[in-house]
């Protein structure tokens, strides 16, 4: 799988080891930045990963900031995101199956290395179910952003 991951600079350093288990995992990843620990305003983050979803050239997002909720907020103003702040494995894996989540945020300051790799492991191996129940809320959600 393609995976975009992007990070303020709260998030930066735990960016890093998310990115190489992701690599152990076998999935192609790519970088959106920041790429220091200089102060960085996570709007502007949230726009390159979303971006590249939107453009096709990642089918999931990431982004770490502090506590995940300032990029969860940003990445849901584009139109055809859906994003959400996990930081348990069941909302991980949970967020995708029933809501279709292309981006998962985390909270740096929230959430140490071990749980972060477990969070990524849930959101990565979950999948859109099939359950026309939930496929009916999740094409409500798009009629609200106006894509169809």
């Amino acid at each position: 799988m393609r995976i975009v991951i992007g990070s303020d600079h709260a998030g930066f350093p735990l960016k890093a080891t998310i990115i190489e288990y992701i690599k152990s995992l076998g999935h192609d990843v790519h970088d959106a930045g920041s790429y220091d620990p200089n102060p960085v305003d996570f709007p502007d983050i949230a726009k390159t990963v979303t971006s590249s979803i939107i453009a096709g050239k990642a089918e999931r997002g990431l982004m770490v900031c502090g506590t995940g909720v300032g990029a969860s907020i940003a990445a849901n103003k584009v139109k055809g995101i859906r994003a959400a702040v996990c930081h348990d494995v069941h909302s991980a894996h949970q967020s995708v199956e029933h809501d279709d989540v292309n981006v998962m945020c985390i909270g740096a300051q929230i959430v140490g290395a071990w749980l972060a790799k477990d969070l990524v492991t849930a959101y990565l191996a979950a999948e859109f179910s099939t359950d026309e129940d939930f496929r009916r809320r999740v094409r409500k959600l798009a009629e609200m952003d106006g894509e169809r």
